[in-house]
């Protein structure tokens, strides 16, 4: 049987995600040497940019007109495209709402010569193409992503958690970071899959996995304001690493905030 194709990809991002695989170092040579590898540019120089693939792993947001025009030809080459990382999955960081025009923003961090990028607001892979799979993350975790691979190398849908953070929280045994030590913790709308690891070390969850399917936001924002919180505060959270969730869409949310 003939090994399958891989191709391993990044858009605009800060790489992170593929740097989690190269970190699967004691399982690294199980899992090349399971896959014919096409294209991984990190960690190889023989790279083929336009040979069929049956999987293609894709970090990064879409932020520039390039990086649209790439995951499109990759989704007419790939079986299945895997969107890797929260950036990916859900615009990330780069996707946080502000206030500042992107114009603006260029002029600040590039100067003249933010003229040559031809930048659009960031977006998630989602919004341009079918993704086949979504393990979020920022980066991903080693263990979910090990998992996940060799489940679609053995021909199955990999297994995903569909609890929150606070679940796995409560399983550890950790003293409630939100209502013991008063901080703002998005632990219960955030998806698991992290074993809880900032709770776990007296650290708030900050959502950097993206919201659980159906999270019950309006409660979690009605839950902080009772401790104290402002919406500025809430906002500024919801917002950092998810904001093109469509359950985290602050103008939806500002009901539930002066409710």
């Amino acid at each position: 049987m003939d090994k399958p194709s891989v191709g391993i990809y990044g858009l605009t991002g800060c790489a992170g995600d593929q740097l989690a695989i190269l970190n699967c170092e004691d399982e690294l040579l199980d899992i090349t040497g399971a896959v014919n590898l096409k294209f991984f540019p990190m960690a190889q120089t023989s790279n083929d940019e336009d040979s069929p693939l049956d999987i293609a792993f894709v970090e990064g947001a879409v932020v520039q007109a390039e990086d649209e025009h790439m995951l499109r030809k990759l989704r007419d080459r790939a079986k299945l495209l895997i969107a890797l990382g929260t950036c990916a999955v859900w615009g990330g960081v780069q996707a946080m709402k502000n206030e500042i025009p992107r114009e603006e923003l260029k002029r600040k961090v590039y100067g003249p010569q933010g003229e040559r990028f031809e930048t659009v607001a960031p977006q998630p892979l989602s919004h341009f193409v079918k993704v086949d799979l979504a393990l979020s993350g920022c980066p991903v975790e080693k263990g979910q992503l090990l998992q996940a691979v060799a489940a679609l190398l053995h021909g199955d849908s990999p297994r995903l958690p569909n609890y929150a953070v606070c679940t796995e929280c409560k399983m550890a045994e950790n003293p409630c970071v939100l209502i013991e030590a008063g901080r703002l913790c998005l632990g219960p709308i955030t998806v698991a899959g992290c074993n809880a690891r900032c709770p776990s070390c007296a650290q708030p969850c900050i959502g950097c996995r993206g919201p659980v399917e159906e999270a019950n936001v309006s409660s979690e924002i009605k839950v902080l304001k009772e401790r104290g919180f402002t919406w500025v505060d809430i906002r500024n959270r919801l917002r950092t690493f998810a904001a093109e969730a469509d359950s985290l869409k602050i103008d939806s949310l500002k009901e539930a905030a002066n409710a």
